[in-house]
């Protein structure tokens, strides 16, 4: 334990997802190293991060605007949605450049164990916005991108059960498999059977 200011930042580092204590020591020490301007920008970045920082009202993403960037961008195919967990989420996907349409954002899982059902996420909104196209185009896929663990599983399930009755609504999900450049010898038999089952013909 160390006395006072260094021990209390050291405290909150360590609440961080991420940081065990020994990351949290190890970044303390190193703003204390570092000139007064970097702490600045850094205390700066924090506050603009609590005050300015909002929730698109469409999707649920990070935005800086009551829209997010691409909610407010015509050239997005309005007809595609792409259902994630979280804001982080919509990044990896948009790194690969394979969609185009626009996302959701649930804000979680559904983890009854800590008490997150479907009041507890977006799903009501999703709801709405698919009941209500306001643009005047249709949403024809649902593209459920969650985790692929217990509670992605169960909140797609849950999707599913809530979406199949939508007219002309195609629900989809994202496929499953073998990493590029991976073994099959150190595949998970879960991960290899999902590859077996998700098979695409070559010819």
């Amino acid at each position: 334990m160390y006395e006072g200011p260094i021990q209390d930042l050291i405290d909150e580092l360590a609440k961080q997802p991420g940081l065990g204590p020994k990351g949290a020591q190890r970044i303390a020490f190193h703003l204390l190293s570092v000139e007064n301007s970097e702490i600045d920008r850094l205390i700066a970045a924090l506050g603009r991060v609590r005050d300015d920082v909002t929730f698109c009202a469409e999707c649920g993403n990070v935005s800086a605007n009551r829209l997010c960037r691409i909610c407010s961008d015509a050239r997005r195919d309005a007809t595609k949605i792409c259902v994630v967990e979280e804001p982080k989420d919509v990044h990896a996907i948009e790194r690969t450049k394979e969609f185009d349409g626009r996302y959701h954002v649930l804000g979680g899982a559904l983890d009854p164990l800590s008490g997150i059902g479907p009041d507890q996420l977006r799903i009501r909104e999703l709801l709405r916005r698919l009941a209500n196209q306001t643009d005047g185009v249709d949403v024809t896929e649902v593209i459920v991108a969650t985790d692929p663990n217990t509670e992605g599983e169960a909140t797609a399930t849950y999707l599913l059960r809530m979406l199949k009755d939508f007219p002309g609504l195609s629900v989809t999900r994202l496929a499953s498999g073998l990493p590029m450049g991976g073994d099959l010898e150190f595949a998970d038999e879960l991960t290899l059977g999902r590859a077996l089952s998700g098979r695409r013909i070559l010819a």
